[in-house]
C-alpha cells in the first residue's frame, strides 16, 4: 500500500505532498492540472517506466535539470532523483546499486489510459510497450534481457552510422543481439500464451458477449535471429540502423478470427483495449500473488455505463486504485466507494 507521495519539480509540481488514502482516490480536475502527472510519479517511482514519455528527462519541471520523486509505502520508502542525465535510486535510505534491485521490491503496477485505443488501432510500437510494461513486471528475465537488448541495439546502431565502423565490433553486437532478442522472444510468445485467457475473460465481463478473443505474436523475423540480422547487414549499413529484430515486433489481436483494427467497431475495439489492460492486472495478480496498484486515466467519460460498471466491478478488491476524471457525473450510474480529491493548478485537496 502507498501512504505519501513526496515530489521536487517534476511535470508542473514544484513542490508537493501528499497523504494518500488506504483504497486510493478520485482526483478531480480540468484537463492540464496535473492530475495524470501524478499517476505518473507513481508510476514511475514503482516501475521506472512512464507511460508519457520515453526519456526521464521529459519529466523534470519547465526550467529544472532534475527532479524528484519520494514514495512512501508499508514497506518502506523509495526515492528518486533524476539529475546530471542519470538516476539516482534509494530503498529505505541506502542506494540501490541497479535497476533490478530497486524494482525486484516493486509490487505490480497496471495502468488503464485514455490513449490506451492504440493497442488495436496504433503502430506496433504502442503494442511492444505494452507487452514490455507487463514483461518486466512479470519475470525478472525479460527485464534482463530487454536491457541488454536495447544496450546492445544503442551501440550497434550508433556504429551502423559511424563511417569507419569496424566489421569485427559489429558481429560482437550482432551476437549479443540475437543472445538477448532469442530469450526476449521466447518470453514474448509465453507471455501472450498466459495473457489470452485473461483478455477473454475480461472482455466476456465487459462485453457480455461470447466473441473469440485472439492474441497471436508476430515476430519480425522467423529465421533463428543471429541469421536474420547477419543476412539483414547490407540493408542495416544502407540505412544506418538495425532492420530486422524484437525491437520491431507486434502481436495481432482478433474478434472472432477476424482482426480487430481493421474489422471491429469502435465500441469493440475499445471493449478489447480495455480487456487487455484489466488482463495485465489479473495475470500480474496471478504470477505475483500481490493485488496491483491500478492507475486509471480519465477513460470513464469514454465509456458507455454498461462497460463502465462491468470494468468497476472487475477491479481487484485488494487493489489500491486512482482514477483521474474531469467530471463526476458517471459516479451516478456506477458507484465508485474511493474518497475525490481535487487537482487544481497542481494543488491536490480533500473533497
Amino acid at each position: 500500500m502507498l501512504t505519501t507521495l513526496r515530489l521536487s519539480h517534476f511535470r508542473c509540481y514544484g513542490s508537493l505532498k501528499w497523504d494518500i488514502p488506504a483504497e486510493g482516490a478520485v482526483l478531480l480536475g480540468c484537463n492540464a492540472q496535473g492530475k495524470t502527472s501524478l499517476l505518473e510519479a507513481i508510476c514511475f517511482a514503482l516501475t521506472l517506466h512512464s507511460p508519457r514519455a520515453n526519456r526521464a528527462d521529459r519529466m523534470a519541471q519547465e526550467g529544472n535539470a532534475a527532479f524528484g520523486i519520494s514514495l512512501d509505502t508499508e514497506h518502506g520508502n523509495r526515492r528518486i532523483l533524476w539529475e546530471n542525465r542519470k538516476l539516482s535510486l534509494r530503498l529505505n535510505g541506502a542506494e540501490a546499486p541497479d535497476y533490478a534491485t530497486y524494482l525486484s521490491e516493486s509490487p505490480p503496477v497496471t495502468w488503464l489510459g485514455n490513449g490506451d485505443m492504440a493497442l488495436v488501432q496504433g503502430a506496433a510500437e504502442e503494442r511492444r510497450r505494452f507487452l514490455d510494461f507487463l514483461g518486466t513486471q512479470w519475470h525478472p528475465g525479460y527485464r534482463d534481457a530487454l536491457l541488454a537488448y536495447r544496450k546492445a541495439l544503442k551501440s550497434r546502431n550508433a556504429l551502423l552510422r559511424h563511417p569507419r565502423r569496424s566489421p569485427s565490433v559489429l558481429r560482437s553486437y550482432a551476437e549479443l543481439l540475437a543472445q538477448h532478442g532469442e530469450i526476449l522472444m521466447q518470453l514474448r510468445n509465453m507471455l501472450l500464451a498466459r495473457l489470452i485467457p485473461h483478455v477473454a475473460h475480461h472482455h466476456r465481463l465487459i462485453s457480455g458477449g461470447e466473441e473469440a478473443i485472439n492474441l497471436q505474436y508476430a515476430p519480425s523475423c522467423r529465421a533463428p535471429l543471429a541469421t536474420a540480422i547477419h543476412a539483414a547487414l547490407p540493408n542495416d549499413e544502407r540505412a544506418g540502423y538495425t532492420t530486422i529484430g524484437p525491437h520491431r515486433d507486434d502481436f495481432l489481436l482478433s474478434i472472432g478470427r477476424r482482426s480487430a483494427a481493421e474489422y471491429a467497431s469502435e465500441g469493440q475495439q475499445r471493449t478489447l483495449a480495455t480487456a487487455l489492460q484489466l488482463a495485465q492486472c489479473s495475470l500480474l495478480q496471478e504470477e505475483t500473488g500481490q493485488p496491483p496498484i491500478l492507475l486509471i486515466d480519465d477513460i470513464f467519460g469514454e465509456l458507455d455505463p454498461v462497460r463502465r460498471r462491468a470494468l468497476l466491478s472487475s477491479l481487484p478488491e485488494e487493489s489500491q486504485v486512482f482514477i483521474t476524471t474531469t467530471h463526476l457525473d458517471w459516479l451516478r450510474d456506477s458507484p465508485c466507494p474511493l474518497p475525490v480529491f481535487t487537482v487544481e493548478h497542481c494543488y491536490v485537496q480533500a473533497l
